[in-house]
């Protein structure tokens, strides 16, 4: 049994052999962060949840079987898809994308079980509210009344804070490095990269921020050192006020640019950096080619 953020209790069950047995389904899941950009910039939003969403589609009948498992009451096995099959997140993907694709990237945008509803005035959000519920009616999908909020101006979808005015990453993601202790070993190190990296989009700079901790973990530093705790403090000092992300809108003034008179000796120069070095991999892989 595993534990919940809301208190509750999850079954789980260990089909390691199962799905060692199993083809691998690739289809694919939405990027997570095409999808938030596509859900900020809109006033009126709705974010719903299905509810066990993976137990609303049912097992093949002639599959139930491989399902088994054994409790001190008997041998049981799943009449529905349970979580923990290989291919249970693609499935349910799949599922989704075709019930909702007429909806999908027009006014919702949905990962697996989390739908997002969106639209530029209350008018409308209701037309595509009613059109949602009517396609959960239909293909008898329950939602989880818990976890639904209507008509929101912002709200929390995929681990970002989505507005109209953007994109703002998630307090709890922030918290989570400004209340950790120096990390003077390499497990620890290790941890506040991964930490640091779901969170680079929102970090300036974030390579050279963090290039103390790259050198601990690459063997150029043997320990955590003053370098290392001056880059740790400084990228706390940082998050303290991180920045609010905005779409990028391609639309407004044309822009000008001028053309150098042929009778002067000058000349237009397209520039661009050649590469950074902050790093090995930008030193061995640069976007241009020697010649």
């Amino acid at each position: 049994m595993v534990k919940k953020s809301t208190g509750k209790w999850r079954m789980c069950v260990d089909f390691t052999n199962l799905n060692k047995a199993c083809p691998k389904d690739f289809y694919p899941l939405p990027k997570i962060e095409r999808l938030v950009d596509s859900s900020a910039g809109y006033s009126v939003m709705s974010f719903l949840d299905a509810f066990f969403g993976y137990h609303q589609i049912r097992m093949a009948e002639e599959d139930e079987k491989h399902t088994s498992f054994i409790t001190d009451h008997g041998t049981f096995c799943y009449k529905v898809m349970p979580f923990g099959l290989k291919n249970a997140g693609a499935t349910y993907q799949r599922m989704i994308d075709t019930v909702f694709r007429k909806q999908k990237g027009h006014n919702m945008e949905v990962y697996v079980n989390d739908l997002l509803i969106k639209s530029r005035s209350e008018t409308e959000h209701l037309e595509y509210l009613r059109e949602t519920l009517e396609t959960c009616r239909a293909h008898n999908i329950r939602l989880n009344h818990s976890k639904r909020i209507f008509g929101a101006a912002y709200g929390k979808f995929l681990g970002h804070m989505v507005s109209a005015r953007g994109i703002k990453v998630s307090p709890k993601k922030i918290h989570a490095i400004l209340n950790m202790d120096p990390p003077r070993t390499v497990t620890n190190i290790q941890k506040l990269n991964g930490r640091i990296t779901a969170l680079s989009r929102f970090i300036s700079r974030v390579g050279d921020r963090c290039l103390p901790f790259f050198k601990v973990l690459r063997g150029y530093h043997t320990s955590w050192d003053d370098n290392c705790q001056q880059a740790f403090d400084s990228l706390k000092k940082y998050l303290l006020s991180p920045p609010h992300l905005q779409r990028f809108q391609a639309h407004g003034q044309p822009a000008k640019g001028d053309i150098p008179d042929e009778g002067r000796d000058t000349q237009e120069v397209p520039t661009q950096p050649r590469a950074f070095y902050n790093t090995s991999p930008k030193r061995n892989c640069s976007t241009y080619s020697e010649r």
